[in-house]
């Protein structure tokens, strides 16, 4: 064994020491914390009432935190992420919606400037339009990753806003579910998202994102119009690019106007030249450069605010489209589609570590350091530069003298 396999396993094996493989365990002095936690509610001008309404019989729940460790968003290949949210039942729900709710979503296209289709796929990837808005108690949810999470902090600033939904009167404690991570409503909200942006769309004087659509998609749309979205601007498209191209230029930070595009040879995905408008974009490849590539714009950008995710924002944005009528993506099916684990992006990490390159965290996570130590790795081995982390790149890494 030579020195860097010795060192790639001895940090692979501390860092899953750390991590442990088993399913998260739940420190014992929650309750300890959680009252600490009302003392700083009170503090802040929760009343004592919405505090025993939210926390009745309040215990951690384990399977949070499973969940928190297997977001699909970060484990699943793109194609995977892709044919599991656009379903034929999916797409044909989404176009009868279209039609049963022309009239609501007229109103609110004219008065915020987000297509009808973009909000629906919204509401189709949420909630499957409706069909199931999660069943978690949210305060218990929300103390839960509080008191266990990576993301402490930020959870612990949502519970007090959920918190303060309560105690606004919109919902009562008892009503309030929804997903493992505290989103609610159709439209999956987090706390502070429903404090600041939701609307009463329907004219009753609460804001309900459970029951009444009008105010969901009125909520959602006021949403992305007030994070920057540009009325009459598309989120992107899928491309075709040319034998040759430099791969490196593919990334969200690459920005450049479609004419520069096209002078790279970067066309429409049958062929035909880039629109001629004064639009800057970048080019994404969320399956690497085997898989299919977009041209992405300020919109897509306005997506990513709702959620971090590259395949949720593409999906997103395909499920628009294919809610017009517009094809399914053309290019990329024969990439490779092996399911990468986040034990194997472990493994990815620590045999780049050991070549000296900065990972970050040996988390599991392929974050933007861990891309960019893949991008340096692929360029001093002569490989396509895309700094996409997956099966075949740890086997090459682990081929490699």
């Amino acid at each position: 064994m030579t020195f860097r396999h010795l060192f790639c396993a001895l940090c692979c094996a501390s860092a899953l020491a750390a991590r442990g493989d088993e399913a998260p365990e739940l420190a014992p002095d929650f309750s300890a914390w959680l009252s600490q936690f009302k003392q700083e509610a009170l503090a802040q001008g929760i009343s004592r009432t919405t505090l025993d309404a939210a926390f009745t019989d309040a215990q951690p729940l384990p399977q949070v935190l499973e969940k928190d460790q297997s977001q699909p968003e970060f484990i699943e290949t793109f194609w995977t992420y892709l044919d599991k949210r656009l379903s034929p039942q999916r797409l044909e729900w989404g176009q009868a919606a279209l039609l049963e709710r022309k009239a609501l979503l007229d109103e609110i296209e004219a008065r915020y400037g987000v297509p009808a289709s973009v909000l629906v796929a919204f509401w189709g990837l949420e909630t499957n339009y409706g069909d199931y808005l999660g069943d978690f108690p949210i305060p218990a949810a929300l103390a839960t990753l509080a008191f266990n999470s990576r993301r402490s902090g930020f959870f612990r600033r949502e519970l007090l806003q959920a918190l303060r939904l309560i105690e606004a009167g919109d919902v009562a404690a008892a009503d309030m579910k929804g997903s493992w991570a505290g989103a609610m409503g159709q439209v999956q909200f987090m706390p502070s998202t429903y404090l600041r942006y939701a609307v009463d769309g329907d004219g009753d004087g609460h804001k309900n994102l459970w029951s009444s659509l009008p105010d969901a998609l009125n909520s959602a749309a006021h949403y992305l119009r007030e994070i920057g979205w540009r009325p009459g601007e598309p989120w992107g498209r899928e491309v075709r690019l040319p034998d040759g191209f430099d791969w490196e230029s593919a990334r969200l930070s690459v920005k450049k106007r479609n004419k520069d595009w096209a002078a790279l040879g970067v066309r429409q995905v049958e062929g035909s030249p880039l629109p001629d408008a004064d639009l800057a974009g970048a080019l994404v490849l969320p399956q690497g450069h085997a898989g299919p590539a977009f041209l992405v714009y300020r919109n897509f950008e306005v997506i990513l605010g709702w959620n971090r995710s590259l395949n949720y924002a593409l999906a997103v944005g395909h499920l628009s489209d294919r809610l017009l009528g517009l094809p399914a993506l053309h290019h990329g099916r024969d990439a490779d589609n092996r399911p990468l684990s986040r034990d194997q992006v472990m493994d990815t990490q620590c045999l780049l570590a050991a070549r000296g390159l900065d990972v970050g965290d040996l988390d599991g996570v392929p974050g933007p350091r861990t891309r960019e130590a893949i991008r340096a790795w692929q360029k001093a081995a002569g490989l396509p530069v895309d700094g996409y982390a997956s099966v075949g790149l740890l086997e090459q890494l682990q081929a490699a003298p």
